[in-house]
C-alpha cells in the first residue's frame, strides 16, 4: 500500500485546528516525526506534498493547521490578514505550534521521542520560534523563513539543532536580518548553520512562485539543493 495518511483534528483552546499525518506503511512501527510548518496561506496541497515526500523517506510527518480548520487564504492580502495577528503576538503563536507539536506526538506513527520540524516562509518563522521557545524537539529547518526575533525568548537556550536554508536576495530576509539571526542563536548557544543560495529569491521551493516585483520566484536549483540538505540533517537527527 505504501503511502498512507489521514486528517487529524485538535485545539488550541476553543479553537478547532486540523492537521494531516503521513507515513509509509512499508516502514513498520513508530518512527520519528517531522512537524511541517505551513507558509502563510494556510496548511495547503504544497505542505501536505511535502508531508508526502517526508513519509516517503520513512518519517511520520504532521502538516499542522495554525488558522483553524478550513480556514485558509486566497490571496496576498487575504494570507496577510491570516497571518499578522500571530506576528503581533508571537506568545499566541508559539502556543498554537505547542499545541500542534503535542498533537503530533499523540499520533501512533510518531515516536514521540523523536521529533523535529521544517516550515517554509512564515513557517520557517514558526520551527525558529519552536527552538527559540527550548522546546524539546531534535532540530529544525527553516526553507526561505523569516528571521525577526519574538521578542520574548532572549536568555533562553536552544537545544534544537537548527538548519537555515535562504536565498540571499530574498527581501524578506536580508543579509541584515542573516547577520543578526546568526548572533541570535550563537549567543542562545545553538548548534546552528545557514545555507544560503546565490541569486536566488523568497519561496525558491515552490514552482508556483513567479512575482519578481514581491521577491518570490521559484529555483530549481535551489530547491533540488536545499532538499538535499535538509534530508542530509535529518538523518544526521535521527540516525537515518
Amino acid at each position: 500500500m505504501s503511502l498512507q495518511h489521514r486528517l487529524v483534528e485538535y485545539r488550541d483552546g476553543d479553537t478547532v485546528l486540523e492537521g494531516r499525518v503521513a507515513w509509509d506503511d512499508r516502514f513498520s512501527g513508530p518512527r520519528p516525526g517531522v512537524l511541517v510548518a505551513h507558509a502563510w496561506g494556510g496548511r495547503s496541497d504544497f505542505e501536505d506534498g511535502k508531508a508526502d515526500g517526508l513519509a516517503g523517506l520513512g518519517y511520520a510527518a504532521f502538516a499542522l493547521d495554525l488558522y483553524g480548520k478550513g480556514v485558509r487564504g486566497s490571496s496576498p492580502e487575504e494570507n496577510a490578514g491570516l497571518m499578522q495577528p500571530f506576528l503581533d503576538d508571537r506568545a499566541m503563536l508559539q502556543q498554537r505550534l505547542r499545541a500542534s507539536l503535542s498533537a503530533m506526538r499523540k499520533q501512533p506513527e510518531v515516536d514521540a521521542q523523536q521529533v523535529a520540524a521544517i516550515g517554509f516562509c512564515f513557517g520557517g518563522l514558526c520551527v525558529l520560534d519552536i527552538a527559540r521557545t527550548g522546546e524539546d524537539v531534535a532540530g529544525v529547518v527553516s526553507i526561505h523563513g523569516l528571521f525577526g526575533p519574538p521578542g520574548n525568548t532572549t536568555g533562553n537556550k536552544v537545544s534544537a539543532k537548527v538548519l537555515a536554508l535562504h536565498g540571499w536576495d530574498d527581501p524578506m530576509a536580508t543579509p541584515t536580518h542573516v547577520i543578526a539571526l546568526a548572533e541570535e542563536l550563537t549567543a542562545m548557544g545553538a548548534d546552528w548553520q545557514l545555507h544560503a543560495f546565490g541569486n536566488t529569491m523568497h519561496a525558491f521551493t515552490n514552482p508556483a512562485a513567479n512575482a519578481p516585483d514581491m521577491g518570490t520566484v521559484y529555483s530549481a536549483v535551489a530547491d533540488k539543493r536545499s532538499a538535499l540538505v535538509m534530508t542530509n540533517f535529518l538523518e544526521e537527527l535521527f540516525g537515518g
